[in-house]
């Protein structure tokens, strides 16, 4: 008798396999392709960087070797300091004060009077140190030959500010009043004229000329209102602005300072003289520059 064969089973889901092999790699291509397309930043800017700089160089090639006595240039000496870049270094005593904060105690101790009625006035800052005068103590009226008692105001200034190196600007200041006279046009050559003046008898002092600048204003930079009588006296006067920084920046003139004596005789002079017709910086002398 015949054995009857057995039907195999036929399987009609053997297409799953390779599906799931076919989904798996492109799973795996898509994960691929994605970091990839993922760039960190910080590192590729770093890795272009370095690209650029590898590739900007220029072709390097052995020098040969010097026989003798050369200097490397890589291995060249530093150039020194030049005057002028040491000068911009902030000044100091040798105790390591602070100048200005020197300065402004002396004037304080040795112009006390002056400084309580308002004579005379000191402002300060990190930079700088102002010392204001009124030019009633200075000058006459209409006129830039100090006052006798002023040769001996400016000396003691003189002898604070001389131990020192900082730069001394004298700047000259007027009202408004127009001034009537041949010897000064206008407010600004008598501002000018005033604020050299005081350089002069500072110098005379014992102070350096090549620190010494004289600058004149004239009427434009008033600190108070020249309507008022008290404005327009506010607005007449000689500031000494002291420089914390020992730069300067003014070539010392090679002609000589005017002698004290001098001024001192002219001074006489105009006094003794006949008095001008309307000079100084208005009709008036009374309460005038």
């Amino acid at each position: 008798m015949r054995r009857r064969r057995e039907e195999e089973h036929v399987n009609n889901e053997r297409w799953m396999v390779s599906y799931a092999d076919f989904i798996t790699l492109l799973f795996a291509f898509f994960v691929v392709m994605y970091s990839i397309s993922s760039v960190n930043e910080g590192k590729y800017k770093v890795l272009s960087e370095s690209l650029i700089g590898v590739f900007s160089q220029a072709p390097t090639a052995p020098e040969p070797i010097q026989i003798g006595e050369h200097t490397p240039r890589t291995l060249a000496p530093e150039p020194e300091a030049t005057p002028q870049a040491a000068a911009e270094q902030v000044s100091t005593d040798s105790d390591g004060a602070d100048p200005l904060e020197s300065i402004a105690e002396a004037m304080q101790a040795a112009f006390g009077e002056l400084i309580s009625v308002g004579d005379l006035r000191i402002h300060a800052n990190e930079l700088w140190i102002e010392i204001e005068l009124n030019s009633g103590l200075l000058f006459p009226s209409g006129d830039a030959l100090p006052l006798d008692s002023a040769f001996g105001l400016i000396e003691r200034i003189a002898g604070i500010l001389s131990p020192y190196d900082n730069p001394v600007h004298v700047e000259g200041f007027t009202d408004n009043v127009p001034i009537r006279s041949p010897v000064y046009p206008t407010n600004w050559e008598l501002s000018a004229a005033r604020a050299a003046s005081v350089v002069r008898l500072l110098s005379s002092g014992g102070i350096d000329a090549g620190r010494l600048a004289a600058v004149g204003y004239g009427e434009h930079r008033p600190v108070a209102d020249n309507a008022t009588p008290a404005g327009r006296r506010a607005n007449r006067r000689v500031v000494l602005l002291v420089s914390r920084f020992t730069e300067t920046r003014h070539q010392q003139s090679g002609q000589g300072v005017a002698d004290p004596q001098a001024m001192r005789q002219a001074r006489a002079e105009g006094a003794s003289g006949p008095p001008v017709a309307g000079a100084g910086d208005g009709s008036s002398m009374q309460g005038i520059n």
